[in-house]
């Protein structure tokens, strides 16, 4: 649950006084245009970039107010363009998300295997798990980051534009990716760009502008062009899906006479 959450860079607030509870086991999609403070609001939520006022909770508990290790079993962030140490494996890479669960009295255990396993079987890429990294597809590589978060077994995970730089195949690859995580009981909420991938992909769907939500709720109640409008001062038109009735932004072409 975030309550009142102010957050910013030195004179500048990027986030103003946002209020969200977010269900658990469902995808949440922030969408709106650029600066309007997505990726601020994620990285507060993340403990990445301290807030000027007001709480993040999960389960109950203050994030802010958590030990590192302790706020790094309750969720976990993977943030845009991450970088992945130098000839390191996909294992080695996915192996990472279990740190949180390790310490000088607890070292590899056969949890940690078998959540390594797991999470490299989910995500597809336990196959790859000799490659390198930095020989994988864009594809490819969305998916190892993506098995590195879910080992480590999180109950909330963040993702900040998942799908940026994929081709189309790929962005649908990794929102079915999404999908199947939450329906195995986890939280995802993610930054998009794209507000017809997040309509169809969101069980809700949080629109911000100039760091406030203006718009909250299932994408199929409240994606119109009324909407559009204000979030990217264009007009558009927004159609119904024919296979599963998503909302479907067209946006109207400018001409000039």
């Amino acid at each position: 649950m975030i309550s009142e959450l102010r957050a910013g860079y030195r004179d500048k607030v990027a986030v103003d006084g946002v209020d969200l509870t977010v269900p658990p086991g469902q995808v949440v999609a922030v969408v709106g245009p650029n600066g309007c403070g997505k990726s601020t609001l994620l990285r507060a939520v993340a403990r990445i970039h301290r807030p000027i006022s007001g709480r993040v909770t999960v389960g109950g508990a203050d994030i802010w107010r958590l030990r590192p290790r302790q706020a790094a079993h309750r969720l976990t962030l993977l943030p845009q363009a991450p970088l992945a140490p130098e000839g390191v494996t996909v294992a080695g890479l996915v192996a990472y998300g279990r740190h949180p669960h390790q310490g000088l009295l607890r070292q590899w255990s056969i949890d940690d295997e078998r959540a390594t396993a797991d999470a490299m079987a989910s995500t597809g890429v336990a196959d790859l798990a000799e490659h390198r990294v930095d020989q994988l597809s864009g594809g490819q590589r969305q998916r190892a980051w993506l098995a590195m978060v879910l080992a480590q077994q999180t109950p909330v995970t963040l993702l900040d534009e998942p799908t940026s730089a994929l081709d189309l195949g790929h962005q649908v690859e990794v929102l079915d990716l999404v999908r199947r995580v939450a329906s195995a009981g986890r939280t995802v909420v993610m930054v998009l760009h794209d507000i017809a991938s997040a309509a169809r992909y969101a069980d809700l769907l949080v629109a911000m502008r100039d760091g406030r939500i203006v718009a909250s709720g299932p994408p199929r109640e409240i994606v119109d062009a009324r909407l559009i409008r204000t979030l990217y001062d264009v007009e558009a038109d927004v159609l119904t899906a024919p296979g599963d009735g998503a909302p479907v932004v067209v946006a109207s072409a400018t001409t000039s006479s």
